[in-house]
């Protein structure tokens, strides 16, 4: 009974982290998609497609 409880608080714990780093990785995403400063990824669609990416 003991392992299973152990088991669950893992696998609850696992699921919080795999959440909020989901959830900060959609923020940096959004942050950079709304900076105008950024370059466009060449394969984005108002992106420059002969420009080389050297990053």
């Amino acid at each position: 009974m003991e392992s299973g409880v152990f088991i669950a608080g893992l696998a609850l714990v696992t699921l919080v982290v795999v959440l909020i780093l989901a959830i900060t990785s959609k923020r940096k995403v959004e942050d950079r998609r709304e900076d105008e400063r950024k370059r466009k990824s060449s394969l984005a669609a108002d992106g420059d497609r002969h420009k080389a990416q050297t990053d």
